[in-house]
């Protein structure tokens, strides 16, 4: 596959004869596109020393879509030709059946860039990359005499995206993306303990490759794995807990954001439907999805569907104000789309999703809400979790947690879940740090089987009332 930049109506295809088939497809449907990808992408790991994986992948295709009230036609392809667009074409067609309906207004086009468009696999050569690796293992091995085992990897890619709308609308966006991760394995009189983390985001890679950057990295998950290498079990029972900030948002996105997403309220079948205007959470608590900031691993320039990307507030001081909006559940709904349309490729229909989610900072100072702990849990870093939408009830792992009592922070504890329901735990947040910080660029979200990249972010947070599941009581 060519380095050259993607231009799909320039060699593959003649763009006025793709737009007489698209509209033939989306005749007498409401909305549709036809979505051109090209991506490519590489991952380095290491692993105990050794270079573990080293692997490069490239694919492009297209995906046409007609849609038709509730119903989607959408046929995708890995060759990009005018037979192969016309094969799809008739396949589409079902879902418009015999017509009726009348197109959405377009999309309104952007010239905003919230991201360079170069390639961030050209930023070093492949042997600079794993002589970077290498240094990685040597660098956290030569801090502390108990790491036994080092992980690290680097990822980049770039996706170009052109999208045709059956008005004649061409939009297109090329997404750059750069990732490291590190994680390093102590032991101690037979006692092991991991500590991970990492960064990244829409930018090149060679900032990542600095060594400021990654030795940064490395201190910080030896510490971690140190923290829990000496943490005591975590307690069990109802208490109040307090969240860092930053990382730990991804309770929040994944407890509220999806609940707050288009398709699951106007299905009714998110805990959220039918609260809009109501109050679903505690005073001063105000969500935002923002896929506008620059560089930020889940910002877009434009969805998938062409609506340019956007900060929408979802809760304002405590006040279900807004979902967010891919443009067929918005149509559906009455509202306008949010930008928030997006895919894993062009092998999947695009549906609400998140891009950065966030909580605004309060009035509180982190130390107060620290302080004002009587007997809980402080945890400032989370692993997996799961959530049911349609009642919200979430169960979250901590990797870094403490325990405080009477205000002070005592022992870590190694352990330790956050049990509870995202509508409750809305109502029973008590205090909001003025420390908003945004997560480092590490997050992917899932949802029917699509991944696609996102950020989560919050300042420090109390919430009362939590089960905290450990093994001591």
């Amino acid at each position: 596959m060519s380095d050259a930049p993607f231009r799909p109506f320039e060699t593959q295809l003649d763009e006025a004869q793709a737009l007489r088939i698209l509209q033939d497809a989306t005749a007498g449907a409401e909305d549709g596109e036809l979505f051109l990808e090209r991506r490519r992408s590489e991952a380095i790991v290491l692993d105990d020393g050794r270079i573990k994986t080293a692997s490069y992948d490239a694919s492009e295709g297209f995906g046409l879509r007609a849609v038709k009230g509730e119903v989607a036609g959408y046929a995708h392809a890995t060759e990009i030709s005018e037979s192969a667009l016309r094969r799809a074409s008739e396949t589409t067609r079902l879902a418009v059946g015999s017509g009726g309906g009348t197109l959405a207004p377009p999309p309104k086009g952007t010239n905003v860039r919230l991201y360079g468009d170069a390639d961030p696999m050209a930023d070093a050569a492949f042997a600079a990359k794993i002589d970077i690796l290498k240094e990685i293992d040597a660098y956290a091995r030569s801090l502390d005499r108990r790491v036994i085992q080092v992980s690290a990897t680097i990822a980049a890619g770039l996706q170009e995206v052109e999208i045709l709308r059956p008005e004649g609308l061409r939009l297109a966006d090329v997404r750059p993306m750069a990732r490291m991760n590190v994680s390093v394995v102590v032991e101690e009189n037979g006692k092991r303990e991991q500590g991970g983390t990492g960064g990244g985001g829409r930018h090149g890679l060679a900032q990542l490759l600095e060594p400021a950057f990654w030795q940064a990295q490395i201190r910080e998950a030896l510490r971690i794995a140190l923290v829990n290498l000496h943490a005591e079990p975590a307690p069990a029972g109802m208490m109040d807990v307090v969240l860092g900030p930053g990382w730990p948002g991804i309770l929040l996105h994944e407890a509220i954001g999806h609940g707050l997403e288009g398709d699951f309220n106007r299905k009714a079948t998110s805990a959220f439907a039918g609260l809009m205007g109501q109050r679903i959470a505690a005073p001063g608590v105000t969500v935002l999805d923002d896929g506008t900031i620059p560089n930020r691993r889940g910002s877009i320039s434009v969805d998938d569907e062409g609506t340019p990307s956007g900060k929408n507030v979802l809760i304002e001081d405590g006040i279900l104000v807004g979902y967010m909006q891919d443009r067929q559940n918005a149509r559906l709904m009455g509202v306008a789309p949010t930008g928030n349309g997006r895919r894993e490729s062009f092998a999947h229909i695009p549906m609400p999703r998140m891009t950065n989610t966030y909580m605004l900072a309060g009035q509180d100072s982190p130390d107060s809400i620290v302080a004002s702990l009587e007997d809980g849990i402080y945890a400032v870093g989370f692993g997996g979790g799961q959530v049911d939408i349609t009642n919200g009830k979430f169960v979250f792992s901590c990797t870094e947690a403490y325990r405080v009592k009477n205000g002070v922070v005592g022992a870590a504890v190694k352990g330790a879940t956050l049990i509870g329901d995202g509508a409750t735990a809305l109502k029973q947040i008590r205090a909001i740090g003025n420390d908003l910080k945004l997560d480092p660029g590490i997050g992917n979200c899932g949802k029917a089987g699509q991944w696609v990249p996102v950020g989560v972010g919050q300042p420090t947070l109390m919430i009362g009332g939590l089960t905290v599941g450990g093994s001591q009581r």
